[in-house]
């Protein structure tokens, strides 16, 4: 039970300092809730996260599929590169859906392509035109991307809100000693003076 004692009164041993104030006690009690939020939330953020992304990367591998499809118009060589990125353009094209209707839309495809070409498309469950899913390295890349991001967002977060209580006690501590030393100053004046 002593033993006990002295190891709380070691670690916290400023708590009896006769200098402390009331701030001084609530700024430890602040430090510590943000650094538990820093490490507690941050990591619990950070695995939701990361295991959330996890979750949808896997679910567009395993909903999407890639099929053939065939540009409907001639795709020319020399385009202004306003609708184009990296000399890809929006071209109409044509694929035949999992349920055997025949679709048309409109998707990027290299410059240069003839009316006829063959080019592989990427279909979600539905038969829509969609984007290629991630590979599992893109995804692991990507998750763990989002875990960090996560993790720094509830650590940015937390410590900027410590910085600010923090400094609204530094103010409040400022103005008590202010209020003190007009209080003070005058008895100190007449034995000096």
């Amino acid at each position: 039970m002593k033993g006990d004692r002295d190891g709380r009164r070691r670690l916290w041993r400023w708590r009896n300092n006769a200098l402390r104030r009331r701030d001084d006690l609530i700024e430890a009690w602040i430090v510590l809730a943000v650094w538990a939020v820093v490490v507690v939330g941050g990591t619990v953020a950070g695995l939701v996260s990361a295991h959330a992304a996890d979750d949808v990367f896997s679910r567009q591998r395993a909903e999407r599929h890639s099929t053939r499809a065939v540009l409907i118009t001639t795709v020319p060589a020399a385009v202004s590169g306003v609708e184009g990125a990296h000399n890809r353009v929006a071209a109409e094209i044509r694929w035949t859906a999992d349920d055997g209707s025949a679709r048309t839309d409109k998707t990027l495809v290299e410059t240069g392509q003839k009316a006829g070409t063959k080019i592989a498309v990427w279909l979600d469950a539905r038969s829509e035109l969609t984007t290629e899913p991630p590979s599992r390295t893109e995804a692991a890349y990507g998750t763990a991307f989002l875990g960090t991001a996560a993790a720094l967002t509830v650590t940015g977060m937390a410590t900027g809100a410590g910085a600010l209580a923090r400094r609204r006690l530094d103010r409040r501590r400022i103005d008590q000693w202010g209020t003190e030393w007009k209080r003070m100053e005058p008895q100190w004046r007449h034995r000096t003076g």
